[in-house]
């Protein structure tokens, strides 16, 4: 039978039922029993702008548009020049050597490279306002914690390191990679990656410039898998005190943050998300 002719509780019901975030099911709800019927029938200019809840981070629907990624807090740990260290402001983003792939070991003069299983990071960018099509020349800033759950230049122990950071543009098709180690998870935090998005590379020498922060994060089977092996023991009783549910940024969903991972915690993990922008 078609489930359209259920009528408005069951149309109502199967959108709540659906996986997905809580932003996504307010706008539904929000919209009114009139739209419901041009939801339906694929027919409404809303429709096109729902997003899929797979890993790839975004989908395309009728109207060749896009939903874009959550705004998120970057956090106290940025290193972009918006806030301080123990030593005064830091900034990486005008560093000499901030600008590559490999994030792993510390850059301009500093020494130390992080630990833990191999990541590669691929994310793809795409312009919401230009039929979500790739935002080549688009820059991304990203940085995360070390395998004990420590931001280098703020934490304890790391404050003379600044490995974990990086900045890469995207090709024309809107790709850029990152070499990493799967981050740690810290007390009251689900294990997270922050980025900042520029137009471009020349305008990611300054967070003034950023037309997007967010945060993603990596499904739970991963994270447990990669927390059993040695080095991320806090990280799994850490884990284990956390949830989706109740972390204080993705509690309210995270359907587009969430990475596809292929891989294993000994040949290491594979990263995939795909960022829609509006620019």
């Amino acid at each position: 039978m078609d489930t359209h002719d259920h009528g408005l509780a069951a149309d109502l019901q199967a959108m709540m039922n659906m996986p997905g975030s809580r932003r996504r099911s307010l706008r539904w709800l929000l919209a009114g029993a009139a739209a419901l019927p041009l939801i339906g029938c694929g027919g409404g200019g809303d429709d096109s702008t729902v997003a899929s809840d797979s890993g790839s981070g975004t989908s395309t629907g009728t109207g060749g548009s896009c939903t874009v990624i959550p705004e998120e807090t970057g956090g106290p740990y940025p290193g972009d020049g918006t806030n301080s260290n123990a030593g005064g402001i830091v900034n990486v983003l005008t560093q000499v050597g901030v600008v590559r792939s490999d994030i792993r070991s510390s850059f301009n003069g500093a020494s130390g490279t992080a630990g833990g299983i191999p990541l590669t990071i691929k994310l793809k960018i795409v312009n919401a306002n230009a039929g979500c099509g790739a935002a080549g020349s688009f820059t991304v800033y990203l940085w995360h914690c070390d395998r004990e759950g420590r931001y280098s230049l703020y934490s304890q122990g790391v404050t003379e390191q600044n490995y974990l950071r990086g900045v890469q543009a995207a090709d024309a098709d809107g790709n850029l990679t990152f070499t990493s180690i799967f981050p740690g998870c810290y007390d009251g935090r689900m294990p997270h990656v922050h980025f900042e998005v520029f137009r471009s590379q020349a305008q990611s020498s300054s967070a003034a410039n950023r037309i997007k922060t967010s945060q993603f994060t990596f499904p739970l089977a991963t994270m447990n898998e990669a927390y059993a092996t040695a080095g991320y023991a806090s990280s799994a009783s850490n884990l284990s005190r956390i949830s989706f549910a109740s972390d204080n940024i993705f509690s309210d969903g995270y359907a587009l943050q969430l990475a596809a991972v292929s891989g294993n915690a000994t040949d290491g993990y594979v990263a995939t998300l795909t960022i829609a922008v509006a620019a």
